[in-house]
């Protein structure tokens, strides 16, 4: 079995303790899979320079599934209709997609060459009837009818500033809905910025969680945001607005 490599063998357990969730043997193997499809395509594609050791394991699949530890425990069997922006090299995506069985994930991302090794990555790892890739800017998907409103989980992880993100991810969600911001260290004055952007957005800060990576990686934020009623046509502004005018700064950002 794949759990006796090095790698998992010294992660299986201590991990997967911290996490307080524990993959099945078959998921196990997925995420083993998914660390040597990033290898054999990092060397076509810089995808990501965490691909080894703690690189991958931590900072990749547990940073990943960290703030979904409660979704995790308690699955549901419903299906979760799931949208990953600025996926990059397909996290928290394609993580997400091997620990929730019911998820169905679109990874979007504007790169069409991640896009495709991240549909190739989903393909070999036999995720590809709940996966799907997009390649385009955050702002057209947010419009497109197929997908505004449509999502119960919206998810941004290392993409832009925290009111940037809220606006690619608001107008993604459905009724009840909630956007999932992954940031790092995080203070008042950042809440502050990010309470203010979600204003115009008809959305508020749900709830905010913070803890410190395994191994010293450092700390980690997941914020919460849910939708206060729906979000107006508005938003999101056209591509490239939402970074070089952020709502909430001042009289050009709305």
């Amino acid at each position: 079995m794949s759990a006796a490599t090095p790698d998992a063998a010294l992660w299986e357990s201590a991990l997967w303790t911290e996490l307080g969730w524990q993959p099945r043997p078959a998921q196990l193997e997925q995420l083993l899979a998914l660390q040597q499809q990033l290898r054999q395509w990092n060397a076509r594609v810089n995808l990501t320079r965490l691909v080894e050791g703690d690189d991958y394991w931590i900072a990749q699949v547990f940073d990943s599934l960290w703030p979904l530890r409660d979704l995790l425990l308690q699955p549901s069997q419903a299906p979760l209709r799931c949208i990953d922006v600025g996926t990059g090299g397909g996290f928290p995506g394609l993580a997400v997609a091997i620990a929730c069985p019911n998820a169905q994930l679109t990874l979007v991302d504007s790169v069409g060459r991640k896009t495709q090794a991240v549909q190739a990555m989903a393909q070999a790892l036999g995720l590809a009837d709940r996966v799907n890739l997009r390649c385009e800017r955050v702002e057209l998907t947010g419009r497109d009818r197929r997908c505004r409103g449509s999502f119960d989980l919206a998810m941004a992880r290392a993409v832009a500033a925290a009111p940037v993100v809220a606006e690619y991810l608001v107008p993604l969600l459905n009724h009840q809905g909630q956007a999932l911001l992954y940031r790092g260290q995080w203070g008042d004055a950042d809440q502050a910025e990010l309470e203010r952007a979600l204003q115009p957005l008809r959305a508020h800060l749900h709830r905010s969680e913070q803890r410190e990576l395994p191994a010293g990686r450092g700390q980690r934020t997941a914020l919460w945001v849910q939708a206060s009623g729906p979000c107006p046509p508005s938003y999101p502004r056209a591509v490239g607005l939402p970074s070089k005018f952020p709502l909430g700064q001042g009289p050009s950002a709305g």
